[in-house]
């Protein structure tokens, strides 16, 4: 029997009982941290909620197959190997279940040597394949001058790398509050034009009168208090990079007119009919989505491809909680010194409660919660108390969402119970059942 040093944790999904708890004890006897689910309904459930390293999957299952649960595990964790285990053997199985992205495939019944090989073979194919994401990985947590280690920053990571490498437009799109100018910013100044202006324009602040003109430009004369001819950003960000944020806030004649910019590379100052070439790489985000925009007719669709030849979509904050600590440190060291004041630290239940809190308003919401709790505490210790009391109403209002209805109903008894002094009869008129009820329920 194989002794394992690393604490795996693993999931067995299988619908026969008989078949989880000889696994599950055969595989915690060797060290495994083993988590099990009769269903793959289930398994996904349980797959949102803990870190799982390796998925041992039974192929014929009611309703969804192992083979679904396969596609599902690649599509949805990078980091996660599976291996299918079934006992209805079949070559066409086995390969479907390879070609998917299967580690190994085991045919019952099956030895516990067998099994411990298998899951040895699972393993390695994990720790290679981590190796090889992780291979450049430095010790700063930042790159591109984004804060983050989470796969899903790794990820939009090698998504900058790539469009950096090239000229085409870009769609960034995320909640407020995600950094998609960050991630615009990086692109540009990591690509061929670093050395050329990057010039940051929020479409849904400029009023609409005016934004054409901001735009490209106006000449001297074109419209009432045009008294002299001006430069557009577009000229301004010749050879560079223009960033246009919140495209969504653009009007339908707005769009027609960046379309032509787009297609012809071309655009006219206001009051103008000369054609001056747009040298200039777009960039474009959003909060919103844009193809629920072109069903209501509030969006071009030929703009929107021009726009979206590499879209990058920011992840919020809630689903990248492991960067949250990093991101605290960060903003934390950078108020200290800008406060001249000692460093200020967060206490283990201070970060807890951050990082289950929902952060609607995302990184912005987080430094802006830092920034204030260092001004408003002169404490170098931020403890639970010092935070904002909604966010742990959050954390408390969570933990009760996971109990269940009985455990909600003992308490409510014992409550009324004791707001009446033991005194079953009101307590029974107060919960709107009788006495023997209450009786009952109390056993």
């Amino acid at each position: 029997m194989p002794t394992t040093t690393p604490k795996y944790s693993i999931l067995v999904v299988d619908d026969s009982q008989d078949t989880l708890e000889i696994l599950e004890r055969n595989l915690i006897s060797c060290g495994y941290h083993v988590f099990t689910a009769r269903a793959v309904s289930e398994a996904t459930r349980m797959l949102e909620k803990v870190p799982i390293d390796l998925v041992i999957t039974d192929y014929m299952m009611p309703q969804v197959s192992g083979i679904d649960l396969i596609q599902y595990v690649r599509d949805n964790y990078r980091h996660t190997e599976i291996m299918m285990i079934t006992g209805y053997p079949s070559i066409g199985g086995a390969v479907e279940a390879v070609q998917l992205g299967a580690a190994d495939y085991l045919k019952k019944p099956f030895t516990e040597e067998e099994l411990f090989a298998s899951v040895e073979k699972a393993l390695k194919h994990l720790r290679e394949r981590r190796a090889v994401y992780d291979a450049g990985d430095t010790d700063k947590p930042g790159t591109y001058g984004i804060i983050g280690r989470s796969i899903v920053i790794k990820d939009i990571f090698s998504v900058i790398e790539k469009a950096a490498s090239t000229s085409a437009n870009v769609l960034i799109t995320g909640e407020s509050g995600t950094g998609k100018e960050l991630v615009a910013r990086a692109i540009h100044y990591h690509g061929q034009n670093a050395a050329y202006p990057f010039v940051p324009v929020n479409c849904g602040g400029i009023p609409e009168g005016l934004l054409e003109s901001e735009l490209f430009g106006h000449v001297k004369g074109s419209f009432t208090g045009a008294v002299r001819s001006r430069t557009g950003f577009f000229e301004a960000a010749n050879h560079g990079t223009i960033f246009l944020d919140e495209i969504s806030e653009t009007s339908l004649s707005m769009q027609v007119r960046l379309l032509r910019v787009l297609q012809d590379k071309v655009f006219c100052m206001v009051g103008d009919t000369k054609s001056r070439k747009a040298d200039v790489r777009i960039i474009a985000a959003t909060n919103k989505n844009l193809r629920n925009h072109i069903g209501l007719g509030a969006f071009r669709e030929d703009l929107f491809f021009r726009l979206s030849v590499l879209n990058i979509k920011v992840p919020p904050l809630r689903e990248r909680d492991d960067d949250i600590l990093l991101l605290v440190k960060d903003f934390a060291s950078r108020y200290s010194k800008e406060m001249r004041r000692s460093p200020v630290e967060f206490s283990s239940n201070a970060l807890r409660i951050m990082k289950s809190y929902a952060w609607p308003g995302n990184v912005r919401e987080l430094e802006n919660m830092v920034q204030r709790l260092m001004v408003m505490h002169d404490s170098d210790i931020i403890d639970a108390p010092d935070l904002p009391s909604y966010m742990r109403d959050d954390l408390y209002h969570k933990a009760n969402l996971q109990r269940t209805l009985e455990e909600v109903e003992i308490e409510h008894i014992r409550n009324v119970l004791a707001s009446v002094g033991g005194n079953k009869s009101q307590a029974a008129k107060i919960l709107g059942i009788d006495r023997k009820t209450l009786r009952e329920k109390l056993k």
